[in-house]
């Protein structure tokens, strides 16, 4: 097994280029545990050590965060408060160890059904680069995971940032998750939703749900039912759960399909609660 570690894009596309058979790691927290065997058995090319791909970039039409950022540098990064959900997803990722260690970009390429930063993405309409040696294309992050473990990660390709647009980034932004326990925990169901209220009114919002099917899904049944209420009214009497049916949550060691099921219609109600006493409180 051969390990490389460049410190520049360039150079890693040159081991891709000379290496048809290896795994890309940004922040490797994760590279053994997803594997059946006593070692690794392929080439590592890690790109943690990129600086170009680290951190964040405010430009005009959108915000980039780089894909070898990691957890710590979210909580720590001045962001505003659509990204509350990111940062509190952050903060509840494994342990502080893998919050230092662990990136955005190795929890969206390895594409777990309980990847915590799916959701948040969802909600905030995230686009993904994808680079080459001689191309890049921005592909939407629903469109980018194919299902558990799945991506559209091309050969000789690199996820290089994750691009929030302008635009979604107005209103403000919750996410909470359920497990069987409080730290280090994969996830029952997890859910992130990001609102814009003016005049009391709802004008805008995403709800995303992760842990509940292969991929994390969009939950536009409930938000076509809460766009234009009036958040002095009791809204959540009128939400008719019913219509939720993106998910297809399973039964499995840790949850019940039914428990997923329920648990995921409370964390709605929860996390829309909590972007509006946020409001109030301001």
């Amino acid at each position: 097994m051969n390990y490389f570690q460049p410190n520049d894009l360039n150079s890693a596309f040159d081991v891709l280029k000379n290496n048809s058979d290896l795994t890309i790691a940004a922040g490797c927290t994760d590279l053994f545990p997803v594997t059946n065997n006593i070692s690794l058995d392929k080439n590592i090319l890690d790109i943690t050590n990129i600086k170009s791909m680290r951190g964040f970039g405010l430009h005009n039409k959108n915000t980039k965060i780089g894909a070898a950022t990691t957890w710590t540098d979210i909580i720590n990064e001045n962001l505003p408060s659509c990204f509350d959900m990111l940062k509190a997803c952050a903060k509840e990722v494994g342990s502080i160890q893998i919050q230092n260690l662990g990136t955005i970009g190795g929890n969206i390429c390895n594409a777990s059904p309980a990847a915590d930063s799916i959701p948040c993405l969802l909600a905030l309409d995230a686009k993904l680069e994808l680079s080459s040696i001689d191309n890049q294309r921005i592909i939407p992050i629903d469109e980018f995971i194919l299902g558990s473990r799945k991506t559209k990660l091309e050969q000789g390709e690199i996820l290089t940032s994750i691009i929030i647009p302008k635009e979604k980034e107005k209103g403000s932004s919750s996410f909470k998750k359920i497990g069987a326990r409080k730290y280090l925990v994969i996830s029952i169901s997890m859910v992130a939703c990001r609102i814009l209220i003016s005049n009391n009114i709802i004008e805008d919002i995403s709800i995303s749900i992760g842990s509940c099917s292969e991929v994390a899904k969009r939950i536009f049944s409930i938000e076509r039912q809460l766009i234009n209420k009036n958040i002095k009214e009791d809204i959540f009497n009128q939400i008719d759960f019913s219509q939720l049916n993106e998910i297809s949550p399973i039964t499995d060691i840790r949850s019940t399909q039914v428990y997923r099921l329920k648990a995921s219609q409370s964390l709605i109600k929860d996390v829309v609660a909590d972007i509006i006493n946020k409001l109030d409180i301001e």
